[in-house]
C-alpha cells in the first residue's frame, strides 16, 4: 500500500482529495493536515510515502514545508498539488526537492496515477507550469556574448576606432607606429565586413564594446 498525507487548507477540498484516493487500489490515505506545520507534524509521526501539499497555506506554507520534509524525511515524496502556476513557486518547489509540481484541475485518475509515480521515485510537473517557467527563464537570461574574430590588438584599435581616434591617437595609446594602425584598421575592416570607420564605430557599440 502506498501511504499518503494530504496537506491542504481547504476542508472541502482536501477531504475530497483523501476521498478519491481512498478508493483508489494501493493507495491509504493515512492522515490530512490544515496548514504546513501540522502536515509536517504528522508526516514525521505517520511517516507516509507520498505527501500531496498545495502551496499556499497558513501557519506555514506548503514549500517550506517540503523544504522540512527533505530533511528530516527525505524518503518521502512531496507533490506540490495547487492552483497556482506561477513561475517563482516552481522554482522554489524544484529547489525544495519535491517529486512534481501538479494543478488541482487534473482528473482523479491521474492524481491517483501520480501518486503512484511519486512513490516509485518519478518526477512530474504539470506542462503549464513549466513553460511559464522556461519563458520566465528565456527572459531573464542575458543575451549571448557575439564571437568577434578579432586578437586582443584588433579590439583595442577597434574600441579607439569607435570613439573617433585618428591613427597617430591610435597609434600613441597602444605604442604603435602609424602603419601598424592603418594596417590593423584595414584588418579589421576586412575581417567584420566593413566598408569604414564608422560603420566599424556602430559595429563596436552595438556590441557592447565601448
Amino acid at each position: 500500500m502506498i501511504r499518503v498525507l494530504v496537506a491542504d487548507d481547504q476542508a472541502l477540498i482536501r477531504e475530497g482529495i483523501a476521498s478519491l484516493l481512498s478508493i483508489e487500489p494501493g493507495i491509504e490515505v493515512i492522515g490530512t493536515a490544515a496548514d504546513g506545520r501540522e502536515a509536517v507534524a504528522l508526516a514525521v509521526q505517520t511517516r507516509p510515502d507520498v505527501v500531496l501539499m498545495d502551496v499556499r497555506m497558513p501557519v506555514l506554507d506548503g514549500l517550506r514545508a517540503a523544504e522540512l520534509l527533505r530533511d528530516r524525511l527525505p524518503a518521502c515524496r512531496v507533490l506540490m498539488l495547487t492552483t497556482f502556476d506561477d513561475e517563482e513557486y516552481v522554482v522554489r518547489a524544484l529547489r525544495a526537492g519535491t517529486g512534481g509540481y501538479l494543478l488541482k484541475d487534473l482528473p482523479p485518475r491521474e492524481l491517483a496515477q501520480a501518486v503512484r509515480l511519486a512513490r516509485a521515485g518519478v518526477d512530474q510537473h504539470d506542462s503549464a507550469a513549466l513553460r511559464r517557467l522556461v519563458t520566465a527563464l528565456d527572459r531573464a537570461a542575458p543575451a549571448p556574448t557575439p564571437r568577434i574574430d578579432l586578437t586582443e590588438r584588433e579590439l583595442a584599435v577597434l574600441r579607439l576606432v569607435a570613439v573617433g581616434a585618428t591613427n597617430r591617437e591610435i597609434a600613441a595609446r597602444l605604442h604603435l607606429s602609424e602603419g601598424t594602425v592603418k594596417n590593423h584598421v584595414s584588418r579589421i575592416l576586412e575581417r567584420l565586413g566593413l566598408r569604414d570607420r564608422t560603420q566599424a564605430a556602430i559595429y563596436a557599440r552595438d556590441r557592447g564594446l565601448l
